[in-house]
């Protein structure tokens, strides 16, 4: 009833019961996963609003590229997160690696919403802004492969594919969460309202989240295959420089594998949206988008069963191959101008993107062995997800003005997913059956002092 490669019965020993339930595990893993969506749909709804909050009044199309800007920055410092948080969790615990990255979130994200406007204090109101998406930035890039790692090393044998897809369903749940709680204030205050105190409200409900996240992943037991590394003496001390010397083909998998899962996700959560809200029809599209999401979050668990029955590698290659194949499709379906055609391409385009998606939570958890699997993860999910993924709906946005057609964007993803799908059937192993533990035992896994 173990995960596999736990390790015989006496590192299990003073453990708390009640707190090694799979409900506490999985609440206390997801809450932070969803404050950082829920946080990402809100600054993404409330762009407007912030450009004018936190820049000069002057140009309003100045103060919303600037805010945009500054949403993006975020995505700059994935990267950096992925690689000292990820160190983190190898040198210091799983458990400790994600109770940091929730204060930071949460804590970064409440601080957004108590910031003084540009009109109260100058220039250090977008300075404070920056400052603040640098340290969510910084958080986020290790919290998804961090949950992602703390799930599946607590799972039983045969059922780590399903519980890592409640990762990626609880981050579609929390877009489609901050995405309606703009939508209601919007629809309960008046527009003075909403900029002069309204739009601070969604970014105060972090505190909450994680001081709740916080207190549960502290009462958490270290999962039981970092309990091995350290009883064995097996923590790498430099986990990050040796996933870079021993793991730099697995590194460039993972990234491929982030890279195609990152552009299609934001596509879905965020570019989707943009090509429908060109029309004219923002409430629809917003609408149409919460209900592909809804969707999408609802057969994330069916990818991750099927990835336990089937296997990831067929999972994850199928998912690719079939974003290439449908990417020019889906993209004149959501550009129809009809939200009912808009939202059946959003729903065709959400089943494969749900089995990528819950494929990145697991597979790239498997590629790597234990006394690295944080570091090396959330450095390549970090680098995937961020520069490459997060400026996807920024290219596709100037392919569609520039050649004023949908099918440009389109080719774009379609060309990324058939190029990664391609690599990833030729060079991706099958990790489902793969003990979580190997390098605890293998002869060969020198420590870094």
């Amino acid at each position: 009833m173990w995960p596999e490669g736990a390790g015989d019965t006496t590192t299990l020993l003073h453990w708390s019961p009640s707190m090694r339930s799979p409900a506490t595990i999985v609440v206390a893993t997801l809450i932070g996963n969803f404050t950082e969506w829920f946080d990402f749909a809100v600054y993404g709804a409330l762009a407007v609003t912030l450009g004018r909050v936190f820049f000069p009044g002057g140009d309003a199309v100045a103060s919303l590229l600037a805010s945009l800007a500054v949403f993006g920055i975020a995505f700059v410092f994935r990267p950096l997160g992925g690689a000292l948080l990820g160190s983190f969790g190898d040198r210091r615990g799983r458990r400790a690696a994600l109770s940091v990255a929730v204060v930071g979130i949460s804590g970064a994200t409440t601080l957004i919403g108590v910031l003084p406007a540009y009109a109260a204090i100058g220039f250090w109101a977008p300075l404070l802004l920056v400052l603040l998406r640098c340290v969510q930035g910084l958080s986020a890039g290790g919290e998804w492969t961090g949950a992602s790692a703390f799930l599946a090393e607590y799972a039983p044998p045969g059922r780590r594919g399903f519980r890592a897809s409640l990762i990626s369903a609880s981050g579609g749940l929390a877009i489609v969460a901050g995405t309606g709680s703009v939508l209601l204030l919007q629809s309960l205050l008046t527009p003075a309202e909403m900029q002069s105190w309204g739009w601070r409200l969604p970014f105060l409900l972090a505190a909450p989240l994680g001081l709740i996240g916080l207190y549960l992943r502290l009462r958490l037991d270290e999962t039981p295959v970092y309990r091995q590394l350290r009883e064995r003496d097996q923590i790498a001390a430099t986990p990050v420089r040796t996933a870079l010397r021993t793991e730099r083909s697995t590194l460039v998998l993972a990234f491929a594998c982030a890279s195609v899962t990152g552009v299609g996700f934001y596509y879905l959560a965020t570019y989707f949206t943009t090509a429908m809200s060109a029309g004219g029809q923002q409430k629809a599209a917003l609408t149409v988008s919460s209900v592909a999401l809804l969707f999408y979050a609802a057969i994330c668990p069916l990818a991750g069963a099927l990835s336990d029955r089937i296997g990831r590698r067929r999972v994850y290659v199928g998912g690719a191959l079939a974003h290439a194949v449908l990417a020019v499709p889906v993209l004149l379906l959501v550009g129809s101008g009809q939200p009912g055609l808009a939202l059946l391409g959003m729903c065709l385009f959400a089943i494969p993107q749900a089995g990528l998606n819950v494929m990145s939570s697991i597979v790239l958890v498997e590629l790597f062995p234990a006394r690295t699997r944080s570091s090396g993860s959330a450095l390549a999910y970090s680098l995937g997800v961020g520069p490459i993924a997060g400026t996807a709906p920024l290219v596709a946005a100037a392919l569609a003005a520039v050649t004023r057609t949908p099918v440009a964007p389109a080719l774009y993803l379609a060309a990324i997913a058939l190029i990664v799908g391609l690599v990833l059937a030729w060079r991706l192993p099958e990790t489902a059956g793969r003990s979580l533990a190997e390098s605890a035992s293998h002869p060969t896994a020198a420590v870094t002092r």
